[in-house]
C-alpha cells in the first residue's frame, strides 16, 4: 500500500473513535450501540477518500479529519438502518452480528440517527477548534447534507427498496439506484476533501468525476461478490439479491462482463485525476478497489 494510504488509515483510526469516549453514564447504552457499528469497520473507504483528496489538492490532511469522520459516521448509519427488517433484514455486518441483532431495533434506529446528527457536529467543532473558516464548515455542510438526503444516498434507497422483487429492473434504473445510494455518499467524501484543502472547481468537478466512476464500479464489484464469495470472505451472507430476487448487474450482464466494466470505470476514474499533481495514492486505491475480495 502506498505510504499516504497507510498513514491516513491510522490517522483515521486514532480519531474515529473519540467521539464515544465522553458522555453521561446514563446514555452508555445509546454510545456503545453507535460504537459497536463504527468500531466494526471495513476498509474505511469514504474517510480515506476525504484525506486523499486533500492531500492531493496540496492541503494538510490532518484538517480534514472532522469531515473525513462524519462521512464514515454517515455511512455506517445508513448501514445500521440497512440491516434492519424492515430494510434490508441482514442478521451480519462485516463477520459479527448486526447492529440490532446486539441492541434490538430500537436501540438501532436510535443509533443511526445519533451517527447521523454527530456528523454535522463533527464538521461544526473542526470549525470551533479552528482547523477551517466557518466558510468552509457550511460549504462541507451543503455538500455532505445533499449527497446523504433524498436526492444522494437516500434516494437512492427508495429506489433499492422499489427494486426489490422486481427481476425486469434494466441497467439504466440499476445505475441510477447506485449513483445515489453509494455514487453520491462517495462522491461527498472526495467533495469535502477538496472542500477542505480550498480547491477550485475545476478540482471539484473532477473529484465528483472519479467518485461516479469509482463509485458505480464499486456497487458492480459488490453484485459481482454477492454471487462468488462467501461469509467469511465477505462478512456477510451472500446470495441476498437472488434470495430477494432482485435485478442485479451480473443477473443482467455475467460476472465476466461486470468485472470488465469495473475495470472500464476504474480507468475512467483514474484518468479524471490528472489534474491533481500528487494523485499516486488516489489511483492505487482506485486499482485496489477494483481488486478487492471482499
Amino acid at each position: 500500500m502506498h505510504n499516504r494510504i497507510v498513514e491516513f488509515q491510522s490517522l483515521i483510526d486514532e480519531n474515529l473513535f473519540k467521539y464515544f469516549q465522553s458522555h453521561r453514564k446514563e446514555l452508555s447504552l445509546i454510545f456503545e450501540s453507535m460504537g459497536y457499528s463504527v468500531r466494526n469497520g471495513g476498509k474505511r473507504v469514504r474517510p480515506l477518500l476525504t484525506l486523499l483528496f486533500c492531500d492531493a489538492c496540496g492541503g494538510n490532511a490532518q484538517k480534514a479529519v472532522p469531515m473525513a469522520e462524519a462521512v464514515e459516521f454517515i455511512h455506517t448509519y445508513s448501514l445500521i438502518h440497512d440491516d434492519l427488517p424492515c430494510m434490508d433484514d441482514d442478521d451480519y455486518r462485516r463477520g459479527k452480528p448486526s447492529n440490532h441483532k446486539v441492541y434490538g431495533e430500537a436501540t438501532a434506529v436510535l443509533a443511526g440517527d445519533g451517527l447521523l446528527t454527530a456528523a454535522f457536529e463533527l464538521i461544526a467543532a473542526g470549525c470551533a477548534e479552528g482547523l477551517y473558516s466557518a466558510d468552509v464548515a457550511i460549504k462541507a455542510v451543503s455538500a455532505l447534507s445533499q449527497r446523504a438526503g433524498c436526492n444522494g444516498m437516500i434516494g437512492g434507497q427508495i429506489l433499492d427498496i422499489q427494486n426489490e422483487n422486481n427481476p425486469n429492473a434494466d441497467f439504466n434504473r440499476l445505475k441510477l439506484t447506485d449513483n445515489l445510494k453509494t455514487g453520491a455518499l462517495i462522491d461527498a467524501a472526495c467533495v469535502l476533501g477538496c472542500i477542505a484543502a480550498g480547491a477550485d472547481e475545476a478540482k471539484l468537478s473532477a473529484a465528483s468525476e472519479f467518485a461516479y466512476k469509482i463509485g458505480l464500479a464499486f456497487q458492480i464489484k459488490d453484485d459481482i461478490l454477492d454471487v462468488t464469495s462467501t461469509l467469511e470472505k465477505l462478512g456477510k451472507l451472500t446470495g441476498s439479491d437472488a434470495n430477494n430476487d432482485k435485478s442485479t448487474y451480473v443477473t443482467l450482464l455475467g460476472v465476466e462482463e461486470c468485472q470488465r466494466l469495473v475495470e472500464k470505470l476504474t480507468d475512467e476514474a483514474v484518468s479524471s485525476l490528472k489534474s491533481f499533481e500528487n494523485n499516486e495514492a488516489l489511483v492505487e486505491f482506485a486499482e485496489y478497489l477494483a481488486h478487492r475480495e471482499n
